[in-house]
């Protein structure tokens, strides 16, 4: 599948996974922490055999030419990565037109949020692993396992954050994919994206930025399908079985045993399944 680049100002040009006709129903897929668009690889060959127009972009601070200066950490501000996506879809042809859209992991939370917001332009939401906020920040307050799955976040706002986690040829990144499923020629892809200093502080910049990423939202009124994989690392059974007190429109909740944070890759035919089966009862 061949990466092409979307322009939406000077200095943001992103790369992105296209695929599918021009002019069908679009389907804008984000990406997550530490990933890239190559995650929803298979679901964008998967979405285009069925009449989808497929975008995955990698995300500012991931895409060479996105990457404002990382020493401003408002540059990676939430607002900053809701407007990214919505301007995608306009530079991409679609306008004001209604779309779907899937997140994972971080970009789960973008799409949370851009759902909150502008539930009237989205058709449907898809979200792997990251649960609704307001769920997940209420099993951080009650759920001591939670906490503890979350630990690794206050780690990426550690001066030298990025040298760590590259180290030794990316040996803890390495490690914490693998542990999770994701299959060894998937690693090697996303490295291609975020092996070098400059990709990986941008990434973990993110973190940095995050007031506004659990903030409160209201209820979502998208239907929504979340798969969670119940082998997960970061994401315990409360925080998922929890979003759907936050859910006022139809809700599907997938559970997959045996599966961890990286679903999309670990069981692409599974999630391509579930994805394909909400977006026909939900059309643009």
């Amino acid at each position: 599948m061949p990466i092409t680049q979307i322009t939406i100002a000077p200095h943001l040009t992103f790369d992105a996974l296209v695929a599918g006709d021009d002019g069908a129903p679009l389907v804008l897929l984000l990406h997550g922490f530490a990933e890239s668009m190559h995650c929803w690889r298979a679901q964008a060959a998967s979405l285009a055999d069925m009449g989808y127009r497929a975008i995955a972009p990698s995300q500012r601070g991931y895409s060479p030419a996105a990457r404002p200066d990382t020493r401003d950490a408002s540059n990676y501000h939430i607002d900053r990565l809701m407007d990214d996506a919505m301007a995608i879809v306009a530079a991409s042809g679609y306008g004001e037109k209604r779309f779907h859209l899937a997140g994972h992991d971080w970009g789960g939370s973008i799409a949370w949020a851009l759902a909150d917001r502008y539930a009237e332009r989205i058709a449907s939401l898809t979200i792997l692993s990251r649960p609704h906020p307001n769920a997940f920040n209420r099993a951080l307050e009650t759920d001591p396992e939670q906490s503890q799955r979350s630990k690794h976040h206050r780690a990426f706002l550690e001066p030298g954050a990025a040298d760590v986690v590259l180290a030794d040829d990316a040996k803890w990144l390495r490690e914490r994919l693998a542990a999770n499923g994701m299959p060894e020629a998937a690693i090697a892809e996303h490295l291609t994206v975020l092996g070098n200093k400059e990709a990986m502080e941008a990434a973990i910049t993110w973190y940095r930025a995050r007031g506004a990423i659990r903030g409160p939202l209201g209820p979502i009124r998208t239907p929504t399908l979340y798969i969670w994989g119940e082998a997960d690392d970061t994401v315990g059974r409360i925080a998922a079985e929890g979003t759907r007190d936050f859910i006022a429109a139809p809700y599907r909740f997938e559970p997959i045993p045996g599966v961890g944070h990286f679903a999309a890759e670990q069981v692409p035919e599974r999630v391509c399944e579930l994805m394909l089966a909400h977006l026909a009862a939900h059309p643009v």
